[in-house]
């Protein structure tokens, strides 16, 4: 089967950012590479935004969910419907992205062409100024536990050597092959949002696969727009997301502890909590200090 006639699964999450949504399938739609159905998956939806939406996007296979099921739940629910229809890829692709046109053919080719690889991902560029880099892969501190973006903030140049393979993902675009996920299983629904794509990009590893990064494939991503609110005096990044940071760091470090260095992983997340907790005091932030110490207890316990 010729490379471009490979049937793809783009499965878009949405949390009420319908015109964000919206714009990201426009761009999609745009895309030189045809073989590709979008699979929304709407949580908490709203009737009269998805009928708008819906009717702007005919296209659209569209699951409907009362709840706000999380980044990995809601994925999930696209990816079974993928699996179930014999989709050849599925794509995870964030909807507050925008895509070049030419960004699909060149991930298909890279994991079509290297079969130790388990996933690929895309270049990712910030929408608000398109010369500075979000995301050119991930990497993992084994002894500390710490994952970090590469060359996150930096202005892409010429001089820039990327490296063609990573150490994690982000879901923010994840193309992987059906075969294989079938092998390493649905994103983990414990983590809700956030670390989910750590973990499975170490369950692939751990198969014995490589992750691929592709500078030839481009996206543009707005930021973090749906884990910020309206400034308020606990600021303007919502408290629950410092909940799932601290708690789903730990528990990734616990489902992977084999990874780990125990002692650097202890040490570096008693500065990280301390840290939290002296600057939301100090900022009088209580709110967010006591899902701090939610987050803490949680994900010691396993919750």
């Amino acid at each position: 089967m010729k490379i471009n006639k490979l049937s793809i699964a783009v499965i878009l999450v949405n949390w009420k950012k319908y015109n964000l949504t919206s714009n990201c399938i426009d761009s999609l739609n745009k895309s030189n590479y045809k073989n590709f159905k979008i699979i929304l998956v709407d949580n908490e939806y709203s009737e009269k935004s998805l009928i708008e939406l819906k009717n702007k996007h005919k296209e659209l296979i569209v699951f409907k969910e009362k709840n706000n099921l999380g980044f990995a739940s809601g994925n999930n629910i696209g990816i079974r419907y993928a699996l179930e229809n014999d989709y050849d890829y599925i794509m995870l692709l964030n909807n507050d992205t925008e895509v070049k046109e030419n960004f699909i053919l060149p991930l298909v080719e890279r994991i079509e062409k290297d079969h130790s690889l388990g996933a690929v991902q895309p270049l990712i560029l910030n929408f608000s100024n398109k010369s500075i880099i979000w995301n050119a892969g991930g990497k993992l501190n084994k002894f500390l536990g710490l994952t970090s973006t590469r060359l996150n903030n930096n202005k892409l140049n010429s001089s820039i050597v990327f490296d063609d393979y990573t150490d994690w993902i982000s879901g923010c675009c994840i193309l992987i092959k059906s075969e294989i996920l079938t092998k390493v299983g649905l994103l983990d629904e414990k983590f809700f949002n956030y670390y989910e794509d750590v973990d499975w990009s170490l369950r692939m590893k751990n198969l014995g696969y490589d992750l691929g990064f592709v500078k030839e494939s481009i996206i543009y991503h707005h930021g973090s727009s749906s884990s910020k609110n309206k400034k308020t005096k606990e600021g303007v990044i919502s408290s629950k997301i410092h909940y799932f940071n601290i708690r789903n760091h730990i528990l990734l470090l616990k489902k992977h502890k084999n990874l780990f260095n125990f002692f650097g992983i202890v040490f570096f997340q008693i500065i990280k909590t301390t840290s939290y907790i002296f600057y939301f005091l100090i900022k009088f932030r209580f709110n967010k200090l006591t899902m701090v110490l939610k987050g803490l207890k949680h994900g010691l316990n396993n919750k």
